[in-house]
């Protein structure tokens, strides 16, 4: 996992299967589902598949079941 950029900012990343890349330097990105403002070296739940960052399990889980139609 990469180190916490800190300019300040939203970051913008590349999610991978393990780990992520930083495309442009920041202290946070924001949850894909509550819109909270995710620390970077505190980011543990993304999706590879849909570059979205989840604040938590729970968030993880919401955001699937949206997209399944059942939430």
């Amino acid at each position: 996992m990469m180190n916490r950029m800190d300019s300040g900012g939203e970051a913008k990343l590349r999610y991978g299967d393990a780990d992520f890349e930083v495309l442009r330097p920041g202290a946070f990105v924001r949850c894909a589902v509550t819109g909270e403002a995710i620390p970077l070296d505190l980011l543990r739940y993304w999706s590879a598949e849909r570059q979205e960052p989840y604040r938590d399990a729970a968030a993880s889980l919401q955001r699937e079941l949206q997209l399944r139609g059942r939430a």
